[in-house]
């Protein structure tokens, strides 16, 4: 694990972190740097977080609108068109690329292939980030309809439920990079709480091998109460 080097993110401009996560996270980068690794908290040579998650954002409601109903589809259309040009929220993002034209979608993935370039950038300098999986430990399964009105807890104040789980999706979905998910603590009640480890193009087995050496330097999974077995 020596000679690693490893950049830690705990939290995303849009979204908070959970602070049974930024513990857990925290507790790992001072294990991580008694084990010699080269860590830092913040590079100049990170992509802006939140300009990416917008990207994303648009590209996911390009990619899903295809299976859109004609309603829905039509709903959508009039909540873009109503949509104030200052609304960079997650969600108008959503319903903005659910029906963006096929130019607006060429710039958006030109977007994508700066964000790219930033990546290849810094992976240069650094070896993988330690990331959220997600901004909460497990939650209750939710299946009420419709999705977009679930809400998710943080810190004891709610967030819209897709928002919680996407932005944690990017970058490494956006851009291609390899993430390797590992857990890494648990919350009060037993409950696992997991990181990805996010790698440069390609390389799967940086990410992978760098999940084993928490496991093995740290410990792996374990089972919550009345799982095991």
């Amino acid at each position: 694990m020596s000679g690693f080097r490893v950049l830690v993110v705990d939290s995303h401009p849009p979204m908070p972190t959970d602070a049974s996560v930024r513990t857990a996270i925290d507790r790992l980068a001072e294990r991580l740097e008694k084990a010699d690794v080269k860590l830092a908290r913040s590079s100049g040579l990170l992509p802006d977080l939140a300009d990416s998650a917008r990207v994303y954002m648009r590209l996911l409601g390009a990619a899903r609108s295809a299976g859109e109903s004609p309603e829905h589809y039509k709903d959508a259309q009039l909540a873009a068109a109503s949509l104030s040009a200052r609304d960079n929220s997650l969600a108008a993002e959503r319903v903005r690329g659910t029906v963006m034209s096929h130019r607006d979608w060429l710039e958006t993935d030109l977007a994508r292939e700066r964000s790219r370039e930033q990546w290849r950038q810094f992976f240069r300098e650094w070896d993988v980030v330690v990331y959220p999986a997600t901004a909460v430990p497990a939650i209750p399964h939710d299946h009420s309809q419709p999705i977009e009105a679930r809400q998710i807890e943080i810190d004891g104040k709610p967030y819209p439920y897709n928002d919680v789980f996407y932005v944690w999706a990017d970058p490494a979905t956006t851009c291609g990079l390899p993430a390797t998910a590992t857990p890494i603590d648990r919350t009060a009640g037993g409950l696992p709480i997991g990181i990805q480890i996010i790698g440069p193009f390609l390389e799967d087995r940086t990410t992978i091998a760098f999940a084993e050496l928490i496991e093995r330097e740290f410990g792996g999974f374990i089972p919550p109460p009345g799982y095991a077995g």
